[in-house]
């Protein structure tokens, strides 16, 4: 073997620990009985240990440092093996900054996380969740003290750049602060609209079963495999890809809201579709590996919103849904569905926010943790804060926890950093959308007749198959011919919003 393919053998392996991880991750959520926790946890940290001591043998270095070394490998920045070479050197310099017991006890500290937030969650408690929150915390803030940030950035620099490489606290806010008050500017007007669209459909009771089977129906139409994958309930909807043959989709459902269980299923099926679409030949490499968190989230909100939401699907899709429901959804109108789904109205929940509002929420999350994480905000003082953003914000009383400050999963699993990357996701969404819907000469006809196939196969080869092939900027850029832009976004919302709200 030649110093690369020991490198990629090495590198491969060390991944089937992770997938092993990310598989009893998925099982906590969905099938393991609590009693299994306490366990649970000493073996995801025992994997992530493993891992990491993997991703910084001197074996590991002295290959990657060898290959560094050979033009042929590194000659052509896009290639395959520099796309590599370039992704682990990136990893190489974060891990080995890190002690394997720091990894071990963020490992740990996830899984009990997880569990604990759970509970405080179902009971409405956030003194359940505080004490474990404040290690999450403490052990951040000593994480990103072992990466270090550059001079003039924050704390918070050191954590994001896990999810969405090179992204900084003043980058983000450069880029919050004008659509912030463009996104704004939109709910205003349409709160002072002339019409509404109908909150009919929202309000029909249907049963759970039947609202799964027609959920699974519409997944696998738009081009999720189900031989490839699977999909369950979890308090918290996400993907959990292991590899493109083994994609786990969880999801959930309400009673009386199907649209909350169709978004959310589109939405995860959105990213598993990108898990799907990886090059398996590249599997456990970064080649074979998403570029970033916002990448994948626009893969995710495109099937949610510029799919799941247009006129063009739910022509399609209405009688769909009177077929399999029958009874009281056969008077629903295309209106009804339509302006249902696009209705834009403030919300305390963000993973149940229309398109207008949702990026609110995302700013709201991306505030409060870099508070939390410097220190000018105390855990305790977490629940007050939130309510505070959210009455300046959307103009909402938060009446509770539970759709407070403990609605959302992420930072119990030590993710901070991350909540951004929706925001970004969704930017990068509509700019891919526009350049396939002018690519394929226009995508509402095909959709209309039930056809996804078309762009599936346009982000297979722009987005999917291409890996981590170039980062996510310079991906934008080469698939667009634009860097990153709100102008997109805002004409994506505008030019659907204004209408049905007679504007």
């Amino acid at each position: 073997m030649t110093p690369y393919e020991k490198l990629m053998a090495r590198v491969q392996e060390t991944q089937l620990l992770a997938g092993a991880s990310s598989i009893l991750a998925w099982d906590q959520e969905v099938k393991m009985p609590k009693g299994g926790l306490p366990y649970r946890g000493k073996q995801l940290a025992l994997l992530a240990q493993l891992a990491h001591e993997r991703s910084v043998a001197t074996e590991y270095q002295d290959l990657l440092a060898e290959c560094e070394q050979d033009p042929a490998l590194t000659g052509d920045p896009a290639s395959p093996q520099a796309s590599n070479l370039r992704e682990l050197r990136r990893s190489l310099d974060r891990l080995t900054k890190l002690p394997g017991s720091l990894v071990a006890e963020e490992a740990a500290l996830a899984s009990e996380g997880q569990a604990v937030w759970a509970e405080a969650r179902k009971a409405d408690d956030f003194s359940k969740f505080a004490p474990v929150l404040e290690r999450v915390v403490s052990l951040l803030r000593r994480k990103a003290e072992c990466f270090g940030w550059a001079e003039g950035g924050e704390i918070w620099d050191a954590l994001a750049d896990d999810y969405e490489p090179g992204c900084t606290a003043r980058e983000v806010e450069n880029i919050f602060t004008p659509l912030r008050e463009r996104l704004s500017g939109l709910i205003r007007e349409i709160a002072e609209a002339p019409r509404r669209p109908s909150d009919r459909f929202q309000r029909i009771k249907l049963p759970v079963d039947k609202q799964r089977s027609f959920v699974e129906e519409l997944v696998g139409a738009i081009g999720f495999d189900f031989k490839r994958g699977r999909l369950d309930v979890s308090t918290h909807p996400f993907c959990s890809g292991n590899h493109p043959g083994d994609v786990r989709l969880t999801t959930r459902f309400h009673e009386d809201n199907l649209s909350d269980a169709i978004g959310s299923t589109m939405h995860e099926a959105g990213h598993g579709l990108y898990e799907q679409g990886l090059p398996f030949e590249h599997q456990g490499t970064p080649r074979g590996s998403a570029v970033s968190l916002g990448i994948h989230e626009s893969q995710s909100r495109m099937w949610e919103n510029q799919v799941g939401r247009s006129a063009s699907f739910w022509r399609w899709c209405l009688p769909r849904l009177k077929e399999h429901f029958g009874g009281e959804v056969a008077a629903l109108s295309f209106d009804d569905v339509y302006g249902g789904v696009n209705r834009v109205e403030p919300s305390l929940i963000r993973v149940e926010a229309d398109e207008a509002t949702y990026n609110l929420h995302i700013m709201i999350r991306f505030e409060l943790e870099r508070r939390m994480l410097s220190g000018d905000l105390a855990v305790r003082d977490l629940p007050a804060a939130w309510k505070a953003e959210y009455k300046d914000a959307l103009g909402l009383d938060v009446p509770d926890d539970a759709r407070g400050c403990l609605q959302d999963i992420h930072w119990s699993m030590t993710a901070m950093g991350y909540f951004p990357t929706y925001t970004l996701g969704n930017l990068y969404c509509a700019q891919f959308y526009e350049k396939a819907d002018e690519d394929l000469g226009g995508l509402d006809a095909a959709f209309e007749r039930g056809e996804f196939d078309g762009l599936l196969t346009w982000l297979r080869e722009h987005v999917h198959e291409p890996g981590s092939s170039r980062p996510a900027a310079e991906l934008c850029v080469h698939v667009t011919g634009k860097p990153l832009s709100a102008d997109p976004l805002m004409r994506h919302l505008e030019g659907k919003l204004r209408p049905l709200y007679g504007i």
